[in-house]
């Protein structure tokens, strides 16, 4: 049997390889965030019902879990966190969608989970550095002694490899094992299979950004 998930569209440009799918999908996602966030802002009311209502619980909760990790500045950095939340939740749900391998989320790409990770870590020094200036921000790979400024170092490479290798395998793992599922019980285990997915998307989304709230505490 052949698997297509894991499989990717691949043409070159200025001779580097490029993942055509994936640039799609990535492209996808982003569009269905805006039209998301779009639809909710369009008309606020007051008394918020439907799609505003959704959305607004949805931040609302998150807005309690960035205030509990990152502490009362939360809000200096909630917009960064909303944009990967919503962005990596729609991309791990795009490969769920019955398209016979048209889509596969972007984010089985470990391309895309390192590129988001890369990113998240970048913001959590531009924070610190905008926040605390350069001299503190040079400091804290000293710190508590000059030796650990080894281990310092090694934490901060490890920090977004670690992030992006956990989304990345737990989205792959979860499609193969739905088109595994599908082409051994077309009907029955697939349905059960996508429902623990979009459970596992919404947890990996969460996971994501919540570690990166933990990152950016000592940068607000």
């Amino acid at each position: 049997m052949h698997l297509h998930t894991g499989t990717h569209v691949v043409s070159q440009l200025f001779g580097m390889p490029i993942n055509l799918d994936t640039i799609y999908t990535t492209w996808l996602s982003a569009i269905i965030v805006f039209l998301i966030v779009f639809a909710a802002t369009r008309s606020r009311a007051l008394i918020p019902s439907g799609i505003q209502n959704a959305v607004e619980l949805l931040f609302e909760w998150l807005f309690s879990q960035f205030e509990s990790n990152v502490g009362s500045s939360y809000r200096k950095v909630s917009t960064v966190l909303l944009t990967l939340f919503m962005f990596i939740l729609t991309a791990n749900q795009i490969g769920l969608l019955p398209t016979e391998h048209l889509t596969a989320s972007p984010t089985n790409d470990v391309n895309t989970t390192l590129g988001l990770a890369l990113a998240a870590s970048l913001c959590v020094h531009f924070y610190r550095i905008k926040n605390k200036g350069v001299k503190t921000w040079f400091a804290h790979f000293f710190h508590p002694i000059a030796p650990f400024v080894v281990l310092n170092l090694i934490e901060e490479v490890s920090k977004p490899i670690t992030l992006a290798m956990r989304l990345f395998g737990n989205i792959l793992a979860g499609e193969i094992l739905l088109e595994i599922l599908y082409n051994l019980a077309p009907w029955l285990v697939p349905i059960i299979w996508i429902a623990f997915s979009l459970f596992v998307g919404v947890i990996q989304a969460y996971i994501f950004t919540t570690l990166v709230s933990v990152y950016l505490k000592e940068s607000v």
